[in-house]
């Protein structure tokens, strides 16, 4: 594991000296939210309605951070680096997404606060516990499949356009779960803890196509 903390770290240090993701991400989710709250005419969603808001706006966001992912390799080097390093190559798919995840993370802590102010009508702090759970297996899903897509797409001149149409049918069943489990959680009076089922079945997304992305990736990495 220390070459995924390495690679890790230089993504980490590279978006603090010269911030690019981060700041578009949760400048696209705030915007989003602001276009949502006057163009539904409506001050307060919940339920289905709510999740699919915050969900959508979480999505595309990811698809910013995921289209830049791997840019600072194609342009430096960096997979020449990799392909002659004596290290296991898996070890730059496993930094990519464990930064990906982290750039989500950082976003929601600004974007679903604006949300619950803009939009949300029920207070969401009851079910902050399950929200938590279900956004974390989110990002999971979105960091694991982004990570694999971006590799992919990078080396293309289509890269803006090659990402979604691969990534987004790909992640439609971890969405579907993750709006079931939401829904409940920002309804008015709603459940304070996510269904067990949906939890499972995103689990499962995460596991699966961890292993998939996980097993492929050295061979994408080679072509």
């Amino acid at each position: 594991m220390r070459p995924t903390w390495v690679l890790l770290r230089k993504d980490l240090l590279l978006e603090r000296r010269a911030p690019e993701s981060v700041p578009a991400m949760v400048l696209f989710s705030i915007t989003t939210f602001v276009l949502f709250h006057f163009g539904l005419g409506r001050d307060e969603v919940e339920g289905s309605l709510a999740a699919g808001v915050l969900l959508v706006t979480i999505l595309f966001a990811a698809i910013l951070g995921i289209n830049r992912l791997f840019v600072s390799e194609q342009a430096e080097g960096g997979f020449d680096a990799v392909l002659l390093a004596p290290i296991d190559r898996t070890a730059l798919f496993l930094s990519k997404a464990m930064a990906l995840f982290l750039f989500l993370t950082l976003v929601e802590l600004v974007a679903v606060p604006a949300f619950a102010i803009l939009l949300l009508g029920p207070s969401p702090w009851d079910a902050l516990g399950g929200l938590v759970v279900v956004l974390a297996l989110v990002n999971g899903a979105l960091a694991l499949v982004g990570a694999l897509v971006s590799a992919l797409a990078i080396r293309t001149r289509s890269r803006d356009l090659i990402v979604p149409m691969i990534g987004l049918p790909l992640l439609v069943p971890a969405l579907i779960a993750a709006s079931r489990s939401c829904a409940p959680l920002l309804a008015e009076g709603g459940a304070s803890w996510p269904a067990a089922k949906w939890l499972a079945v995103l689990a499962l997304y995460d596991l699966v196509f961890g292993l998939l992305a996980y097993a492929v990736f050295d061979f994408l990495l080679e072509d």
